[in-house]
C-alpha cells in the first residue's frame, strides 16, 4: 500500500511539474477564478478549499495499522483523505473607517475530521458507524464585525479555530504533515462564543472573549471560559512572541477549572532561516480517577530553512509531560519525545509535497505504541496538499 501510494505521489509530483499555473488547481487547469463570479466579487465573497491525502508507514507494521498515540496521520500502511476541506469568507475591511460585517463557514470531511469534531451538533452530522475513521465536521461558522474605534475593532461570533499554540488543524497552514503531542493531547481545537481583536499599536495586538469551553459547538453554554491572548511582532517583522490563555470550569459534571498558557516566539537569522520556540502549560482541578489535580506541560522547538522559492526544510523537537496519565494514555503518567524532519516542495501556489521521517519514543516502562508493546516507534510519511 505505502509503495503504491509514493508511486502515486511521484507521478503526480511530476505531472504539476508540466502543468498549467496558476494561484489555485481550478484557476490552473480552466483558466477561470471561480470568486469572479459577479455576485460573490460585488459582495466580497471568497470560496475555496483543499485536499490533504497521503500514508504513514511505520517500522513496527502494527497489525491493527495504527499509529495511536500519533493521531491525524494516525493509519499506518493505509491511504488517508486527511482533510477535503471547503470554506465561503467574507474579510472585514480593517483600512475602513466605517462597520462592516463579515464571516466564514468551513466544511471539512476527511479522516482528520474524527479529531477536529466540537461537542455537539459537530458530531451528529454523520451518525452511522460504516465510515470507518472518516467523518464530517464544521470546524469554522462565525460572523465577523468591525467597529471603528480607536485603531480598530474586530469580533469573532460562533464557532471559530483556537488562536493558541503554533501548529493548526488547517493542513496548508502547517509545515509538518504530523502534529506534535503539545497540539494533539494539551490544546483545544475550537471553540464557541465571541472574540475580539484589538491593535494597540503597529507592534502589539490584544485578544480577549468569552468562550464555551474546549471543543463545545453548541453543549452546556453555562460554562463560560476566558479566552485571551497578547501578542507583539517587530518593526521588521523578524521576531514575534504571543502569548495565550484559556481558563474556565469544564462542561462535564465534575465541572472543575482548567487553565493552560501557550507561549509561542519566533526569530528570523536571515531571509532563509527561522526557528520557533513554544512551551505549553496546563492544569485542571480533580481531573485523575483518584480525584487529584492534574498537570501537562512541554516544549516543542521547530527550526526551518528555506533552501529555494520552492523547497523547504524543517526540523521539531518535542517534549511533552503527561504528568497525571489524563491527556495521552489514560492512567499512565509519562514523558513523551518526538523528533520529526521533512521537506516541503511547492512547485506551484496550489501544490505541496510534504515527506517527513518521525522518531517517537516515551518512558522505558510506557507501552504505547505497537498496539501497546513497545515504547518506541519510526514512521515515514508523505502527503500532498491540493488548493483550490
Amino acid at each position: 500500500m505505502v509503495a503504491r501510494l509514493s508511486l502515486f505521489l511521484a507521478l503526480l509530483a511530476l505531472t504539476v511539474c508540466f502543468s498549467a499555473q496558476g494561484e489555485n488547481l481550478v484557476e490552473a487547469f480552466t483558466g477561470k477564478d471561480f470568486n469572479q463570479i459577479g455576485f460573490l466579487k460585488e459582495h466580497g465573497i471568497n470560496g475555496g478549499g483543499w485536499a490533504s491525502m497521503g500514508g504513514t508507514y511505520s517500522t513496527d507494521n502494527p497489525g491493527n495499522h495504527n499509529n495511536s498515540p500519533v493521531t491525524f496521520n494516525d493509519r499506518s500502511g493505509e491511504f488517508q483523505l486527511n482533510q477535503l476541506n471547503l470554506f465561503l469568507k467574507r474579510a472585514v475591511d480593517m483600512e475602513s473607517n466605517a462597520w462592516d460585517f463579515g464571516g466564514r463557514m468551513d466544511l471539512m470531511f476527511g479522516t482528520d475530521s474524527q479529531f477536529t469534531q466540537a461537542n455537539g451538533w459537530d458530531k451528529n452530522l454523520i451518525t452511522e458507524n460504516n465510515h470507518r475513521s472518516y467523518d464530517l465536521a464544521i470546524p469554522q461558522a462565525y460572523l465577523e464585525v468591525f467597529a471603528p474605534l480607536g485603531n480598530g475593532l474586530t469580533a469573532k461570533i460562533g464557532h471559530f479555530y483556537t488562536i493558541i499554540g503554533h501548529e493548526v488543524v488547517t493542513a496548508p497552514n502547517n509545515f509538518f504533515y504530523s502534529h506534535s503531542y503539545t497540539m494533539q493531547y494539551g490544546e483545544p481545537f475550537t471553540h464557541t462564543g465571541i472574540l475580539f481583536d484589538y491593535s494597540l499599536s503597529n507592534n502589539f495586538t490584544l485578544n480577549a472573549g468569552s468562550v464555551a469551553g474546549w471543543d463545545n459547538f453548541n453543549e452546556n453554554f453555562s460554562k463560560w471560559n476566558f479566552l485571551g491572548g497578547l501578542s507583539w511582532t517587530n518593526d521588521e517583522a523578524t521576531n514575534a512572541v504571543a502569548l495565550s490563555v484559556i481558563s474556565g470550569d469544564t462542561a462535564d459534571a465534575n465541572s472543575k477549572n482548567r487553565t493552560m498558557y501557550s507561549l509561542v516566539a519566533s526569530h528570523s537569522f536571515t531571509n532563509q532561516l527561522q526557528y520557533v520556540f513554544q512551551h505549553d502549560f496546563g492544569y485542571q482541578q480533580q481531573a485523575t480517577a483518584a480525584g487529584n489535580d492534574a498537570y501537562w506541560y512541554g516544549v516543542n522547538q521547530y527550526l526551518f530553512y528555506d533552501f529555494t522559492d520552492t523547497i523547504s526544510g524543517g526540523i521539531r523537537g518535542e517534549w511533552f509531560r503527561d504528568n497525571n496519565g489524563t491527556r495521552v494514555n489514560i492512567g499512565t503518567p509519562g514523558n513523551y519525545f518526538a523528533l520529526t524532519a521533512g521537506v516541503n516542495w511547492k512547485p506551484r501556489e496550489w501544490f505541496t509535497l510534504r515527506p517527513e521521517v518521525r522518531y517517537d519514543w516515551a518512558d522505558s516502562y510506557i507501552k504505547t505504541y505497537d498496539n501497546r508493546t513497545k515504547n518506541n516507534q519510526l514512521e515515514f510519511a508523505m502527503d500532498i496538499i491540493l488548493e483550490f
